[in-house]
């Protein structure tokens, strides 16, 4: 009696599934960079001061009949506005303080924030940040040692790159999924490290009635006012202290 043939994988076959299933993971990344080439062309013009100034009246008559409808579509258009990295995430937040108040304005602002960089950071990393972060580990060298000690500090660098915008909020979302970082601190980190620079527009948002009543335009700068900036280099500084202390820790040792 002859043995009969055990049939063998098509090789072939499940490298173009694996092919596929590549570029599957791939589109949602794409998608959002193709949608933010072209709402930089498209809508740059139209989610803007001016824009809110001439439809405030129907804005607020939308939101005194329908708060909660109101309060649920602006989230999801914040939401948007940060996941597909359209322009007009100012204007935004101004408008959460403008429709909703100080609070709960900030509040709103801060989960339509952190879910549209949760959408980025998913996409991201689901298309190429885990791969890549792989073959970092596995070249070795000076970026895998930056790579290593930005997981040492995950925490302190999370919240600094948040507190202190000297990195685009795209790029902040970015880095964190390229280098293996845990969705519920990238979550943490973003929601808590964008609130106080939130406040900060949102009560800004909250005085624009009397902006709009005198025909003039917001003054953004107060995040330079040194009651303002003061506190958030403060808290800056406060997240910096771990990798100072683990940096000298290692010096004497």
């Amino acid at each position: 009696m002859t043995d009969m043939p055990i049939p063998t994988p098509d090789s072939s076959k499940d490298g173009q599934t694996s092919a596929k299933s590549g570029i599957l993971q791939k589109l949602p990344f794409l998608a959002i960079l193709v949608i933010a080439a072209a709402g930089a062309f498209l809508l740059r013009d139209q989610i803007s001061f001016e824009a809110l100034a001439r439809n405030r009246e129907a804005l607020i008559a939308f939101r005194d009949a329908n708060y909660l409808i109101a309060a649920l579509a602006f989230v999801g258009a914040y939401t948007a506005i940060v996941g597909f990295s359209l322009p007009g995430a100012t204007i935004a937040t101004l408008t959460g303080g403008f429709l909703f108040g100080t609070f709960p304005g900030v509040l709103f602002n801060v989960i339509g924030a952190t879910l549209g960089a949760i959408a980025i950071f998913t996409a991201a990393r689901s298309g190429f940040g885990a791969g890549f972060s792989e073959r970092i580990e596995g070249k070795g060298g000076a970026v895998a040692k930056l790579q290593a000690g930005l997981r040492e500090n995950e925490w302190s660098v999370l919240f600094l790159m948040r507190l202190v915008p000297a990195v685009p909020f795209f790029l902040a979302n970015l880095i964190p999924a390229f280098t293996g970082t845990r969705l519920s601190r990238f979550a943490i980190t973003t929601f808590l490290g964008i609130l106080p620079g939130a406040l900060v527009f949102t009560s800004v948002g909250a005085g624009l009635g009397e902006v709009f009543a005198k025909g003039e335009t917001p003054d953004l700068s107060i995040i330079f006012a040194p009651h303002v900036l003061g506190p958030i280099l403060g808290l800056a500084a406060l997240s910096a202290l771990p990798i100072l202390l683990k940096f000298l820790r290692k010096k004497d040792a």
